[in-house]
């Protein structure tokens, strides 16, 4: 039997309806905008508080120039200047410090609620398991007490098959004797 020539739409159909895909997808919604949020920090707190301390406006304005921009007569820029941005960088360096601080709280907090529900999870565990273990000793204790009632039954049952053969031989005797 031939199988089925899967086509490209069959396979992203598949590929697409697998849950880690749609968890990919909300963790990449989320971090967007998580990032924004981050972003708004830097921008609208961080970086105000920083300028308190700058001379010169705030990490943007530390650069070094390595040429200066060409002006014309009127004024216009023909040439840009080339600089390196080290405030820029520096800022991006914060970003990602802050962005990292704050997912790691995140996954900490979130690793914490885990192991608490890990944990009732493994008390509940060892608890059916301890209930399992002393209903196991109960049904071994119950099958050894009906073992020994059984036995009991057993040799008080041969114990009256002896008695009647010792009856019937007397009967047989006496019998013979008449």
């Amino acid at each position: 039997m031939a199988k089925k020539k899967s086509t490209f739409w069959q396979d992203f159909k598949a590929f697409i309806s697998r849950g880690n895909v749609v968890d990919m997808a909300v963790g990449v919604v989320v971090g967007g905008s998580f990032s924004k949020i981050v972003t708004g920090l830097v921008n609208n707190i961080i970086n105000p508080a920083v300028n308190l301390f700058m001379k010169k406006g705030g990490l943007d304005a530390i650069k070094t120039v390595i040429t200066p921009a060409v002006l014309d007569e009127a004024g216009k820029v023909t040439t840009p200047e080339v600089a390196i941005l080290w405030g820029t960088w520096f800022q991006t360096i914060l970003d990602f410090l802050i962005t990292a601080f704050c997912v790691f709280v995140m996954v900490r907090v979130i690793t914490g609620l885990r192991k608490k529900l890990d944990a009732k999870k493994i008390a509940e565990e060892a608890e059916k398991a301890e209930e399992a273990k002393k209903k196991a000793e109960a049904d071994k204790a119950a099958a050894a007490e009906a073992a020994k009632l059984a036995a009991e039954k057993q040799a008080a049952l041969d114990a009256s098959i002896i008695e009647q053969a010792k009856l019937l031989a007397e009967i047989r005797d006496l019998m013979k004797n008449k």
